[in-house]
């Protein structure tokens, strides 16, 4: 390259004197454009907000874009204090999978929607003599309004849409006055069965067990209930129009008698972190007069299958003292669980017509049951079944829910005084011993797929007084609640 000639050489020191103004022009230009991109963008924010920009030419300087920012700043807090008093003002609306619909008003008023559905199938093996249909059915569709009316008032009306006709499962209110002291009113499960204060949807088989035919099932009245040192001691007292063993009440009360009813449920380990947190103990007992004839006065008791195995002859009626008792338990552990009750039903009877009219007796119906429950996938067992699977079934993951297995053997034993005077030996059995074998699949926390396989065997009940046949059969189910 030549050197540089004597007359370039002013042209070079022009150049490189113009360099940093370039460069001053340009970054002022940016610096300008910047301005005008910043401009537009509070602009756009102000016209967002509602507020009109100031006109073009105007406000530009320092001070006027910083009250132009603290105008803005305001309109943002009246915006969240607005927010904050309508979220205090409106209702709170959620859909959970666990606890389905629920509605709630910032002053205390909560509205609850749930539901049960059961679809079972039965199926009976070697029902020659006694045949029993195999069919599909909805054995429960309840749906169910919960809820408060603020902190004094509870309420819950479940209705029983399955079958022919629908029916009212429970219509009540509670009287939230205390934890240790709330009043109960209107159509609810009386405080006596163990399995059968059970929710529906918890039960470890398809079926209750045998002592659920000797225990009142719901019934109108009104009680006390309450929990007591720390909610280790439960407690319920009531007074009722009375029901049958093993039957809801009538809509009112057939015989113008009233029963009382009560039961105690002891928890000692529920809130210590032990071995024995799962055990629970309680005693129950009924007591009133019942008089009268028919269905809604005296009970006719049902096998494992749901047939009728006993019933009392068509001249008989109640004639005075009804009572019952019922030691209980349960104890949960891990995956594993068992319950246990104990149910004796006395009924006075009297024959109304035939060569022993007037003849009168006092007779004393036992059952018991021990159901066993082990839970293979490992999730804890509970006397409301398996809250929810660890590992949920779905499509296209490796969950595959929980599996429960359970076992249950019972009896009931009718009085030997019952026959042949109350009751027929030919129409009617003396005692029936069952077992149960079942397999629980939870889906998930909503989904539940249910078999059984059950059989009993039977003490009279046949012709001739022989032994009625032995009820074999498969239950299946299918059941989705919220």
């Amino acid at each position: 390259m030549s050197p540089l000639s004597p007359r370039h050489a002013p042209r070079l020191r022009s150049a490189l004197l113009a360099f940093p103004l370039l460069l001053v022009a340009l970054s002022a230009q940016a610096q300008s454009t910047t301005d005008q991109a910043l401009l537009q963008r509070l602009e756009a924010i102000e016209r967002r907000l509602g507020l009109a920009p100031p006109a073009e030419g105007d406000a530009t300087a320092l001070a006027d874009l910083d009250q132009r920012l603290r105008v803005i700043e305001r309109k943002l807090e009246l915006q969240a204090e607005e927010a904050a008093t309508r979220a205090a003002r409106d209702p709170v609306i959620s859909l959970t999978a666990a606890k389905g619909l629920s509605v709630k008003s910032p002053d205390g008023l909560e509205v609850k929607v749930r539901g049960l559905v059961q679809a079972d199938g039965r199926h009976f093996i070697g029902d020659d003599k006694i045949p029993q249909n195999d069919t599909f059915l909805f054995r429960r569709v309840e749906p169910t309004l919960e809820g408060t009316w603020g902190p004094l008032i509870g309420f819950r009306v479940q209705a029983q849409l399955a079958g022919d006709t629908a029916t009212l499962n429970d219509a009540y209110v509670d009287l939230k006055f205390d934890p240790r002291a709330t009043v109960r009113l209107g159509k609810f499960k009386a405080p006596f069965g163990l399995e059968q204060l059970q929710p529906s949807a918890s039960l470890a088989a398809i079926e209750r067990g045998l002592p659920t035919e000797l225990t009142p099932a719901r019934d109108l009245g009104v009680q006390v209930q309450g929990e007591l040192s720390q909610g280790r001691v439960n407690y319920a007292v009531g007074v009722f129009n009375g029901t049958p063993d093993g039957r809801d009440t009538a809509t009112s009360n057939a015989d113008n008698e009233f029963e009382y009813a009560g039961r105690v449920f002891w928890e000692p380990f529920r809130n210590a972190a032990n071995a024995w947190s799962g055990l629970g103990l309680g005693v129950a007992a009924s007591v009133g007069d019942v008089y009268g004839a028919g269905n809604n006065l005296l009970p006719r008791y049902r096998t494992p299958g749901q047939a009728q195995f006993f019933g009392y002859a068509s001249n008989v009626a109640a004639d005075g003292l009804h009572r019952r008792f019922s030691p209980q338990a349960y104890f949960y552990r891990g995956r594993g669980g068992l319950l246990g009750e104990y149910v004796t039903s006395e009924q006075t009877v009297r024959v109304t017509s035939g060569a022993n009219l007037g003849r009168r007796d006092h007779l004393e119906h036992k059952a018991w049951q021990v159901t066993g429950s082990w839970v293979l996938t490992g999730e804890d067992a509970g006397y409301r079944g398996v809250a929810k699977p660890n590992h949920p079934f779905t499509l296209d993951e490796a969950g595959w829910g929980a599996f429960e297995v359970v076992g249950r053997y019972g009896v009931l034993d009718i009085d030997d005084d019952s026959f042949p005077l109350f009751a027929s030996a030919s129409a009617s059995a003396s005692e029936v011993r069952a077992w149960t074998i079942g397999l629980n699949w939870y889906l998930n926390a909503n989904l539940k797929l249910v078999t059984n396989y059950t059989q009993a065997s039977f003490d009279g009940g046949a012709a001739g007084g022989a032994d009625r046949e032995d009820e074999k059969a498969v239950f299946t189910r299918a059941q989705f609640s919220f």
